[in-house]
């Protein structure tokens, strides 16, 4: 994780962020200051940013907005007052409503960004400067301490090549805390076709199977919002299993970008939160589902259940029997 400290400061009126990246300086300010990268980090798992307007030059304003898997959304401006490249910049951070005016009750903040190189790679110092304590406190108590570091933590994805950073490691999960695990998986193949093959019915019977030896009985898609889908498996010949299936909700549709849904097993009231994001780079997709769980026992029983490897399985079928089949 890239994140050495965060440090708030009530007497200077300051939070500083530090972190270090093995990779040099001018790789991170590009990450910094191009806007289609930024959309990959700019935001805590669960809240990825979208930038309507980027014009970096003194006196010019990036625009954006964040949106949770619920569909809320956060808006936020730089006003560009100083650039330095590949040093560093400084901008007035701004909470903004949807035409990107400032939002009565929300501080403004002046924010400098520093790069420098080290042995290993480079350091980023982020500080934010409050006008008042009561300014900072209310920044730190809207949760900016965790969300900055859960934020950077998602940044070495982004200053790697992609298929560096995944190709050939498989279905990966990491547990980002109790209830929010975090599932990656590379796959060879264009976003629009990945896209379609979570979602096209003809497509998803030819690789969601999980394990060799089940067979998917069911299958009712939909990207629309509020509509359900439904998908159910059963065991083939000899292997042992009971049917089973899930359904839920389309909360959220973006494509070919992300999804989110709910998703609970046929039968049992326990629901969780499934925000799927596809980035296409170099002709490879990165498949990225953020799963939100009620609480920590259920998520380690879902885990236990091999769920990881059926992912896996089927991400295989996907290169094998969908992707490939395209490509010939």
């Amino acid at each position: 994780m890239p994140v050495t400290d965060i440090t708030t400061d009530p007497q200077s009126l300051t939070m500083t962020l530090t972190a270090e990246f093995a990779a040099p300086v001018e790789r991170v300010w590009n990450a910094f200051t191009t806007a289609s990268q930024l959309e990959r980090f700019w935001g805590p798992p669960g809240w990825p940013s979208t930038f309507r307007e980027f014009d970096l030059r003194v006196g010019g304003r990036a625009q954006y907005f964040m949106t949770s898997p619920r569909g809320e959304k956060s808006s936020g401006s730089w006003e560009f007052i100083s650039i330095d490249e590949p040093r560093g910049f400084e901008v007035i951070d701004s909470f903004v409503d949807d035409e990107g005016n400032p939002l009565d009750g929300f501080p403004a903040m002046r924010m400098s960004f520093n790069f420098e190189e080290t042995e290993a790679g480079s350091r980023m110092v982020n500080t934010s400067y409050f006008d008042s304590a009561e300014a900072l406190e209310q920044v730190v108590a809207m949760g900016a301490v965790e969300g900055s570091r859960m934020a950077m933590a998602q940044l070495d994805a982004v200053l790697q090549d992609l298929r560096e950073y995944a190709e050939g490691k498989g279905t990966r999960v990491e547990l980002l805390d109790d209830t929010h695990v975090r599932i990656t998986r590379l796959v060879n193949g264009p976003r629009e076709l990945v896209w379609r093959a979570h979602h096209d019915p003809e497509l998803i019977r030819q690789w969601m199977l999980g394990p060799d030896g089940w067979e998917m009985t069911e299958c009712v898609a939909t990207t629309t919002v509020g509509e359900s889908y439904r998908n159910s498996w059963a065991p083939v010949g000899d292997t042992e299993g009971e049917l089973f299936g899930f359904e839920g909700e389309v909360l959220l549709s973006d494509p070919p970008r992300r999804a989110v849904t709910t998703e609970r097993m046929q039968g049992l009231p326990t629901e969780t939160l499934n925000d799927l994001n596809l980035y296409e780079e170099d002709g490879a997709t990165l498949v990225t589902v953020l799963i939100e769980y009620p609480d920590k026992d259920t998520r380690d029983m879902i885990l236990a259940t091999g769920m990881a490897d059926g992912m896996e399985s089927s991400f295989q079928r996907l290169e094998r029997e969908v992707l490939s089949a395209a490509r010939s």
